[in-house]
């Protein structure tokens, strides 16, 4: 992978670390050995995706304006895809236009129908992964900018409660799993919401983690941090519907942490 210099950066690499459990009556699991004072928009990255956001402009309709690395012109005519465009493969196309024989499908309609309908399967799995835009062979580039990391999810309800498994296939574990930690903990309270259900239990599933070496210092430091019990997260979003709610009808309350890191490297 390179850096923002356009560099080659190596990382150190963890296959598949214990799963992560989050119980959300225990508190919201966002990281306070520092300041994350980016969690409305890792939250609005996800509303988007699954409202069908797959462009640069159409996430930060959401509050996410982070795409603007990854969607370069560069980047994408390589893949012959307009500027700004995550590409077919992305996630706002894999999570609500996949397509199939029919024509595109939306999974995110369609398993939350399901599980209105027939709450007791276990069948409730929404795929981030659609190969014929994601495999590279015969020295051709994928389709997609970014091959997707996360959004392999298992819903579970369980006693009236709603549980999701989250797995990911790679997570950069400074920047990026702190970030999806927050999203898919905020996606199982909306969705929750969406069926009248209480939100139970986040299993956090990271297959590829890794930290690369010009993270270091700042993965030193964070361990040498303090942790502070995890605040409270209320969704304020009466009469929403799940493809209605966005990030300021979420409320952090009581998020106590240490300061804020910056400038901590992010690969593209």
């Amino acid at each position: 992978m390179v850096d923002e210099k356009g560099e080659e950066v190596d990382c150190i690499t963890y296959l598949c670390p214990p799963p992560m459990r989050y119980k959300l009556e225990n508190g919201f699991p966002i990281n306070t050995a520092r300041k994350c004072g980016f969690w409305k928009a890792s939250i609005g990255e996800l509303l988007g995706f699954i409202n069908g956001a797959n462009t640069q402009a159409e996430l930060e309709e959401f509050g996410c304006k982070w795409w603007k690395y990854w969607v370069t012109k560069e980047k994408c005519e390589k893949r012959g895809i307009k500027e700004g465009d995550l590409g077919k493969g992305g996630y706002g196309h894999v999570f609500t236009a996949f397509e199939t024989a029919d024509g595109p499908f939306n999974q995110v309609e369609a398993i939350i129908q399901q599980m209105k309908e027939r709450p007791e399967l276990k069948t409730h799995v929404i795929t981030n992964w659609e190969p014929q835009y994601t495999i590279r062979i015969n020295g051709k580039p994928n389709s997609v900018v970014v091959c997707p990391c996360h959004g392999m999810m298992y819903f579970t309800i369980l006693e009236n409660k709603l549980n999701l498994t989250m797995v990911q296939r790679s997570g950069d574990w400074i920047p990026g799993v702190t970030t999806n930690t927050i999203q898919y903990s905020a996606l199982l309270m909306a969705v929750a919401r969406e069926l009248g259900l209480e939100p139970d239990e986040l299993v956090h599933v990271v297959n590829n983690a890794h930290v690369y070496v010009n993270q270091l210092p700042w993965a030193q430091e964070l361990l040498e941090r303090k942790i502070h019990p995890y605040p409270e997260m209320y969704l304020r979003a009466e009469g929403k519907t799940l493809w209605e709610i966005r990030p300021d009808d979420f409320e952090l309350v009581d998020y106590e942490s240490e300061p804020a890191m910056s400038k901590i490297p992010v690969t593209i």
